[in-house]
């Protein structure tokens, strides 16, 4: 496995060598407390919002343009070649959103790291802080996602996978969502099932390989992974990478830029 997903002793081990980021709201990050050195970047900064669904804002489906994640990311005192830790307190899926954005602005993923089990891993074991960190701040340097080679992909390239014998495609939200409209071909993997509620880290491997293979969604495949707004699929595509899946591919606009469009929809199980 790579070092995409990183337990807390690796980030405690490597405080002095890490950006850690924070996406919890500043309240979570202030009041709750936070792991120390870490910067807050809360989750709402970083998404294109409402106005990119009316296409109005942001770029390629959700991400919110690179002028405001550099600004963010430089404000926050993180460079181009650091190696990043973002975590949150939902199982990891809001800090898997901002590596994800960075990565398709041209972070160097390999140096992208998601905390397994959350805040609460490190919560649970290790002493926390109300203090902010010293920032001294950076100039982010962001690449346009359309001029660099990204896992993205557009509505064309989705539609014609659903026929391709060497592809999945991955609809990563909850069985009801899935039931009531998903893009005719798609299976379904709810991104929590890999999750283990309890240590809100990742489930064992053997398991999540079972629970994966049992889908269709194998290493040999071309993975498309899609969901309503590009949030829960960060996850899975984190825990794929993880896993060291070959081919993984990103359906940015997703749902939302799907349905936009007028394209067809499958109902039902």
């Amino acid at each position: 496995m790579s070092e995409a997903v990183v337990p807390a002793a690796w980030v405690a081990d490597r405080r002095d060598e890490i950006a850690l980021v924070d996406v919890r709201d500043a309240w979570e990050f202030d009041g709750i407390g936070h792991i120390p050195g870490a910067v807050n970047v809360p989750f709402d900064s970083f998404r294109a919002g409402e106005h990119a669904a009316d296409g109005e804002g942001g770029e390629a489906g959700m991400l919110p343009g690179g002028e405001v994640f550099a600004d963010l990311l430089g404000e926050a005192g993180i460079a181009r070649e650091d190696h990043v830790v973002a975590y949150d307190d939902h199982h990891g899926v809001f800090a898997a959103r901002l590596l994800v954005t960075a990565e398709l602005y041209g972070h160097d993923p390999a140096k992208l790291h998601l905390l397994d089990g959350d805040f609460s891993a490190w919560q649970r074991e290790r002493e926390t802080t109300s203090e902010a960190a010293d920032v001294e701040p950076t100039t982010y340097e962001v690449a346009d996602p359309a001029e660099i080679e990204t896992p993205l992909v557009d509505a064309d390239a989705v539609a014609a996978a659903a026929d391709d014998s060497e592809a999945v495609l991955v609809d990563t939200r909850e069985e009801w969502e899935y039931e009531e409209g998903h893009i005719p071909g798609a299976v379904r993997l709810d991104w929590r099932e890999l999750v283990d509620d309890e240590t809100r880290g990742l489930k064992p491997r053997e398991e999540m390989e079972e629970i994966l293979d049992a889908r269709g969604v194998t290493a040999e495949k071309r993975i498309v992974l899609y969901c309503n707004t590009a949030r829960r699929i960060s996850h899975t595509y984190t825990v794929l990478r993880h896993l060291g899946y070959p081919s993984l591919q990103f359906y940015e606009g997703s749902l939302t830029e799907w349905e936009r469009e007028g394209r067809p929809l499958e109902t039902g199980a």
